[in-house]
This record gives C-alpha cells, sequence and structure tokens, in this order.
C-alpha cells in the first residue's frame, strides 16, 4: 500500500520516521516525509513495469552520502539500473534524499536564479526521482523525467518544487508526440488549465542546444521553483505529473518493440544520443548542480548518459532525419495537430 518494496532497498529516512511525519499534518516534515515515500512508490511502480517489458532485473545500488561535519546524515539514494538488455540499452531510475550545505557554485547558480541567499553556507534539504530510459530500437523514443523538492530551512523557510517530463526519439512520430504531450496536458489541467501552456513552452526553451541552434527532443513539461501555490497543491500536482509518466511513455515502447531497423537507422541513433551528451554536460541544471555539491555520487548524476554515442565530422542527415531536425529546430504544439 505504501508502496515501499524492500526488493529495491529500505527508504533513507526511516519508514516509522516517514510515516509518522506523513500522518501528521501539522509536522514540519509533513511535505518532506509524503514527497519521499512518493519517489519511492513512483520508482517501484516503473521499475517493476520495465523489468517485465525487459525480461530482467534492475540492479539496485542504494548509498549514502559522508556524514555532514558536525555528524548529521548527509542522506543518501538508491539507484536502479539495467545496462544492455534486448529492449533498453541503459535504463536508470534514480532517487535522492540529500542534506547538507550549499557548495559557493551552487549558492550562485541559485542566486542567479533570483533566490535570496546569505552567506557562504547555506544548508538545505533535497529529495527527487531522476530517470533516463534509452532503449536499442531507434523507432522507440528515449524518455526522461525528474521530480524534487526543495527546501532551505531557517526562519524564513524557503521551499519549493520543480521536475518535468520530455521526449527525445531518434526519428519522428507524429501520432507518438501527439500521445505523449496530450497526456501530459490532461494531467496538468487537472489542476490548473494554464500549467500545460506555460511549463511546454518552458520545456522547449530550457531544452535548446544553444550551439547546436535545436532542440533536444521534442518537449514535454518543464518547471522550476514552483512556490506560489501552496505546498499541498504544489505537492499534489507533482504526484499527477509524476503518475503521467508511464501511459505517456510505456505505450510508445509497446507498440515500437517489434519494429524493425537498419544498421544506417542505428547509426543515426548514436548521433542523436551524442546531442543528448552535448546538453547534459553542458546546460543542464541538475547535473550542473551534482556536480557542484560536495561529496555528490558521481555514478547517480551521470546516469542519464547513454552507453553508446556518437561524433562524425559534418553529417549530412537523409530525408527522414531533416524530418526529425525540422520540428527540433521549430518546436510544435503537438495538442493542436
Amino acid at each position: 500500500s505504501s508502496g515501499i518494496n524492500a526488493e529495491y532497498g529500505d527508504p533513507i529516512t526511516s519508514y516509522i520516521e516517514l510515516k509518522e511525519h506523513a500522518a501528521n499534518p501539522d509536522s514540519i516534515r509533513n511535505i518532506p516525509s509524503r514527497m519521499e515515500m512518493y519517489i519511492m512508490s513512483l520508482q517501484k511502480s516503473l521499475c517493476d513495469e520495465l523489468a517485465e517489458i525487459e525480461g530482467k532485473q534492475f540492479k539496485v545500488d542504494r548509498w549514502l552520502r559522508a556524514d555532514e561535519p558536525d555528524g548529521s546524515s548527509g542522506g543518501g539514494g538508491i539507484t536502479c539500473i539495467l545496462q544492455d538488455g534486448d529492449v533498453f540499452e541503459k535504463a536508470g531510475v534514480n532517487i535522492s534524499v540529500v542534506k547538507g550545505s550549499l557548495s559557493k557554485q551552487a549558492i550562485q547558480q541559485m542566486k542567479s536564479r533570483g533566490k535570496d541567499l546569505l552567506g557562504d553556507s547555506v544548508p538545505f534539504t533535497a529529495m527527487g526521482i531522476s530517470s533516463v530510459i534509452h532503449p536499442i530500437n531507434p523507432h522507440i523514443p528515449t524518455v526522461h523525467f525528474n521530480y524534487r523538492y526543495f527546501e532551505i530551512p531557517g526562519e524564513e523557510k524557503m521551499w519549493w518544487f520543480g521536475g518535468g517530463t520530455d521526449l527525445t526519439p531518434t526519428y519522428l512520430n507524429r501520432e507518438d508526440a501527439k500521445h505523449f504531450h496530450s497526456t501530459l496536458k490532461e494531467a496538468c489541467d487537472k489542476h490548473d488549465a494554464e500549467f500545460y501552456p506555460k511549463f511546454k513552452k518552458w520545456c522547449d526553451e530550457y531544452f535548446f542546444i544553444k550551439h547546436r541552434g535545436e532542440s533536444r527532443g521534442l518537449g514535454g513539461i518543464f518547471f522550476d521553483d514552483l512556490d506560489y501555490i501552496p505546498a499541498e497543491k504544489a505537492l499534489s500536482f507533482l504526484q499527477s505529473c509524476g503518475d503521467a509518466v508511464s501511459p505517456a511513455y510505456i505505450p510508445l515502447v509497446k507498440k515500437h518493440l517489434n519494429d524493425s531497423y537498419t544498421e544506417e537507422e542505428v547509426q543515426w541513433r548514436l548521433l542523436r544520443r551524442g546531442r543528448y551528451v552535448e546538453f547534459n554536460l553542458v546546460y543542464d541544471r541538475g547535473t550542473k548542480f551534482g556536480l557542484y555539491t560536495p561529496n555528490a555520487r558521481i555514478e547517480s548524476i551521470l546516469m542519464s548518459l547513454p552507453l553508446t554515442a556518437k561524433w562524425e565530422y559534418m553529417n549530412e542527415p537523409g530525408e527522414r532525419e531533416k524530418e526529425l531536425l525540422e520540428v527540433l529546430k521549430n518546436p510544435v504544439d503537438w495538442c493542436m495537430c
């Protein structure tokens, strides 16, 4: 019923503690506790679905960060990874619950987003779920999602939610794009009709590879600094978005599972994966934050990178490849098609 299963490791915070705070609406740890329980539940349900398709179980790696200088726990995470499968080249679903002090680079990065942070040492608690699924078949798109909660304790406690889900195909399939976006729109519309258009636009802008002049993929939704609605409503919205990942993506995997493909299509997939790597290492905010955090778990941060990618000098795309590039340069409103 909790969705927490020993098969994927114990929670980072003790389950008794989580249950106690989650059941008490007056607890200052009510929202973080419910968020931690939710991300564990989502990790389990998605890993179960993917493992069933692959016919192979995930490797589960539970890790802990070094304790803080004052002896308090630095938190940790559970990384579930499936590599070299028949369907998925690499599928990772990672949760983390970390505590500590922000590095100077992380403080700088947050100040650039308008966060009013004082001093050189700022305590924080952050938790989230992050997943990237890179299939082998070029006709099955890559998907990425990340949902997180961030808190800076103190007299003037600061908190916010962020996240998003986006699709990165190797070849353009308009029906797939419509299904994916309409599923996310439905999840957003339950809460606010303005959320989908606003967060879809933000996603198109965020996942833009400036030095290439093209988007990483077909987008989806992306939001950050969601603190302008009550925490209860923000958590409920985030859960709707997380719950929409499977119905948005898994049908596309099953639809293309047995599609035939050529060696040329595999080579184009490798080139597109190269673009994925470029965005993640040069622009991605989450990757940068992770790399800037002391005692960070580098293997889990770089889990999003594909096993294989390729850079070819002055590649000349064919007609079907150009069809994808056209929508990467000019984002489409898939729900209006």
